[in-house]
């Protein structure tokens, strides 16, 4: 049974990030990353990390969803779905219903349906611009 929980180790983020073929990061990023997200969730099956969502929020009004993996072998069971819900839940909890607010995800490709589900929307569209990336050291 799959259980949720809010913490993991460097070791476990490195391991699923190389599951699904991410960049690889040094274990010092992977330690930073993890310590500096404002919300974490881990999706555990007896005790494996699975998955996870992690969330860089400024309590005003944007919210940066990011790392949402799910081993490959756990996909397609709805462990996605529940990671992503509970990050919306506990943003919803850290913000008033009468904030305007902007939750932004970067979706991996061909991933993009995955979040149209929770009302996300690709862009562009004709009132938001496509949204840019920069990696300086990287493509």
């Amino acid at each position: 049974m799959i259980q949720y929980e809010n913490s993991m180790t460097p070791n476990e983020y490195l391991d699923l990030r190389a599951a699904v073929g991410w960049a690889q990061l040094s274990r010092g990023q992977a330690e930073r990353g993890l310590k500096n997200a404002d919300y974490l969730v881990v999706a555990r099956d007896e005790g494996k990390a699975v998955g996870m969502a992690r969330v860089l929020f400024d309590f005003g009004y944007t919210a940066y969803i990011h790392d949402v993996i799910v081993l490959p072998d756990y996909q397609r069971k709805g462990i996605g779905t529940q990671l992503v819900d509970n990050v919306l839940s506990w943003l919803a909890d850290n913000s008033s219903p009468d904030d305007y607010m902007q939750y932004v995800v970067v979706s991996a490709r061909g991933k993009e349906r995955f979040y149209e589900k929770f009302g996300f929307v690709s862009r562009p569209t004709d009132s938001l611009g496509a949204g840019m990336t920069l990696r300086p050291n990287g493509d």
